[in-house]
C-alpha cells in the first residue's frame, strides 16, 4: 500500500515539534525554524542526510528496525508514536501488523453471548465494547444509561466519533470537549496506522473530514495515542457531573475490539451519582435493556438515531 504521504506528514510534524534546545543542539539567535532541520535529525539518528531525507519523503519501505528506532529516538517519539512509525513501515513493506490482515468489512460484528454475560456481570461500573472504528457495540445496564445521549432512541450503531464531532450534545456531555476531540482523533489515527486497509475506518475518516473542520484539522496533525487508563469528566443529563477513572482491556478473541470500564472513586460524589444513575436505569427498563447488541440489522455504521 502506498502510504508515503502519511509517512512524510508524520515525520515532518514530529521534526517540527522538537526544538534544538530539547535535542541538546546549540544554535544561533538568527535561526528561522523552531523545530529541527533534516540534517540535525540525521546526525542524531546516525544516518546520512540523504537517507533521512528519503525517509521523510515517505520512502520508508525496507528501513531496518535499528534505523527506525534511531529515528524515533532522534525525534523523541513516545511509545505510541514509535509503534505508529513501525506500523507505517510494516504497511509500506506490505506486512500486516498482526502478521495477518484484519477483516476489512465495515460491518460491525454482533458481540458473543458470553461477552454479553461478562458485561452484565459488571453492575457497579460502566462497561462497554467498542471496535477500531469507534462503534459502540455493546454495553451493560449502567453503560446504556450513561451513554443515553450517544445511543439516543436506538436503531443504527452508535458511533463515538460521530457523536463527538457531529452532535451538538457532545459539547454538553464532555465538559473537556477539546481534550476528548484530540484523544478521539489520535486513537483513530493510531488505528489507521495499524490497519490502513480497514474500509470502515477509511469511510468514517472521509465522512468526518467532509463534515467537520475541527476533525479535519486534528487529523492533519498526525498525533497518535492509545487509550489505556486515566480519568475523564462528564456532564450527564440525568445525574450531573461525573469524574470517572477508566481502564481499557483488549479482547484477544476479537483483535482490535476493546472493553472499557469506567468507575468512580469509592465514597466520592461521583460514586453516589453513579448509584443514582443505576437507580434511574432500573426505573427505565425500556431505555436500559440488559447489555444488548447495538448494531443495526443491516450492520450499518450509522450515527445515533436522528443523526445524518
Amino acid at each position: 500500500m502506498d502510504n508515503r504521504a502519511d509517512v512524510r506528514e508524520f515525520l515532518m510534524s514530529r521534526r517540527a515539534r522538537v526544538t534544538p534546545d530539547a535535542a541538546g543542539i546549540a544554535v544561533g539567535s538568527n535561526r528561522r525554524v523552531a523545530g529541527l532541520r533534516r540534517s540535525e535529525v540525521a546526525a542524531l539518528a546516525g544516518v546520512s542526510v540523504e537517507y533521512y531525507a528519503k525517509l521523510e519523503r515517505g520512502a520508508i519501505a525496507g528501513a531496518s528496525a535499528s534505523v527506525l528506532d534511531a529515528v524515533a529516538r532522534a525525534l523523541q517519539l513516545d511509545e505510541t508514536e514509535t509503534a505508529h512509525l513501525l506500523d507505517l513501515a510494516r504497511t509500506a513493506d506490505g506486512i500486516p501488523t498482526s502478521g495477518r490482515a484484519r477483516k476489512r468489512s465495515g460491518r460491525p460484528a454482533a458481540p458473543r453471548q458470553s461477552l454479553e454475560w461478562a458485561l452484565s456481570s459488571i453492575t457497579e461500573g460502566i462497561a462497554f465494547v467498542r471496535d477500531p472504528r469507534q462503534n459502540l457495540l455493546a454495553v451493560n445496564d449502567l453503560g446504556r444509561a450513561f451513554y443515553s445521549p450517544v445511543i439516543g432512541d436506538g436503531g443504527r450503531t452508535p458511533n463515538l466519533a460521530r457523536f463527538q464531532f457531529l452532535d451538538p450534545a457532545a459539547r454538553e456531555f464532555y465538559p473537556d470537549w477539546e481534550i476528548f476531540a484530540d484523544m478521539c482523533v489520535a486513537i483513530m489515527r493510531a488505528e489507521a496506522g495499524r490497519d490502513p486497509h480497514d474500509k470502515g475506518l477509511q469511510d468514517l475518516v472521509g465522512e468526518l473530514s467532509t463534515r467537520s473542520e475541527h476533525f479535519r484539522r486534528l487529523w492533519a496533525a498526525h498525533n497518535v495515542r492509545t487509550h489505556g487508563a486515566g480519568t475523564k469528566r462528564f456532564q450527564h443529563p440525568v445525574v450531573g457531573e461525573l469524574t470517572l477513572a477508566y481502564e481499557e482491556l483488549a479482547l484477544t478473541a476479537e483483535p482490535g475490539n476493546v472493553m472499557l470500564i469506567y468507575t468512580a472513586e469509592p465514597g466520592s460524589p461521583s460514586a453516589e451519582r453513579l448509584r443514582l444513575l443505576a437507580s434511574w436505569s432500573a426505573e427505565h427498563p425500556a431505555e436500559t435493556a440488559n447489555a444488548v447488541t447495538l448494531s443495526a440489522p443491516d450492520g450499518g455504521d450509522g450515527a445515533r438515531a436522528g443523526e445524518p
